[in-house]
């Protein structure tokens, strides 16, 4: 059998895209970078992949907002085919910058009904830009890439990753749901861990099939236990970073 075909999807801008090949390849998946105007001439280029990720990093430099250009490319250019891809079934990952495009294109926690985004990634109650890493839980729900993940430790690195729902009763229906996926958790020296002020501590979501998911810490930067600034004495140098359990579970689902 084939090993399960992921594309990685780049702008002007993104800077994870070799780190999340290497990720999806680390898991037994191929990997294939591609960038937009690439797919643009040719979206049948998905017809190949299982998987679709849209990376890290400062897409067309954030210039009006995070994400805000490459999701109204994505948009306007190849919405129906990202469309047809998540109904035939392709596992769709957004991390942070590919997270706040996830849901300004309206792939991610669009209200069924008129489409509007029913939650958005806002400026760091700090108002600074966070590089830390922090510790995270799992919930209980449908999201395929955390399945029999419970807890996990990433880094997170970005200036606008406020989880903010549209309403109350918005957030309430996503919780209920099972789709506030990934939360950030206290640990033994923090109260707290959130970094940015989301609400209900949320650092990731993902849609009602489970199947597309974003989140605002990095998985890919964890995928070897060396890659944590800690290891020396704590982690087997020759085992795997926690991170790669998410692209594990995605390769493991095609």
């Amino acid at each position: 059998m084939l090993a399960p075909r992921a594309l990685i999807l780049r702008a002007p801008g993104t800077n994870c895209d070799h780190e999340t090949a290497y990720a999806f390849e680390r898991a037994g998946g191929l990997a294939r970078r591609v960038h937009v105007r690439a797919l643009v001439e040719k979206p049948t280029i998905m017809d190949d992949c299982q998987i679709l990720c849209v990376p890290g990093g400062f897409s067309y430099g954030d210039d009006i907002a995070s994400g805000r250009i490459f999701a109204l490319e994505l948009r306007l250019r190849l919405g129906d085919a990202l469309r047809a891809f998540r109904d035939r079934g392709g596992l769709i990952l957004g991390i942070c910058n590919g997270f706040q495009v996830l849901l300004q294109t309206g792939l991610l926690l669009a209200d069924p009904a008129t489409g509007a985004a029913r939650a958005a990634l806002a400026h760091n109650t700090s108002g600074r830009f966070i590089d830390r890493w922090v510790h995270l839980r799992a919930a209980a729900g449908p999201c395929v890439f955390l399945k029999g993940i419970d807890a996990l430790e990433l880094p997170v690195a970005h200036g606008e990753g406020r989880f903010v729902a549209r309403s109350a009763a918005d957030l309430a229906a996503l919780d209920t749901a099972g789709q506030l996926a990934l939360r950030y958790v206290p640990d033994a020296r923090n109260a707290s861990t959130n970094p940015n002020g989301a609400q209900a501590d949320v650092a990731g979501a993902c849609d009602e099939t489970g199947r597309v998911f974003g989140l605002m810490p990095h998985p890919e930067r964890f995928v070897d236990a060396t890659q944590h600034p800690a290891w020396v004495g704590r982690l087997d140098p020759a085992a795997s970073g926690a991170g790669l359990a998410i692209f594990a579970n995605a390769i493991r689902s095609c």
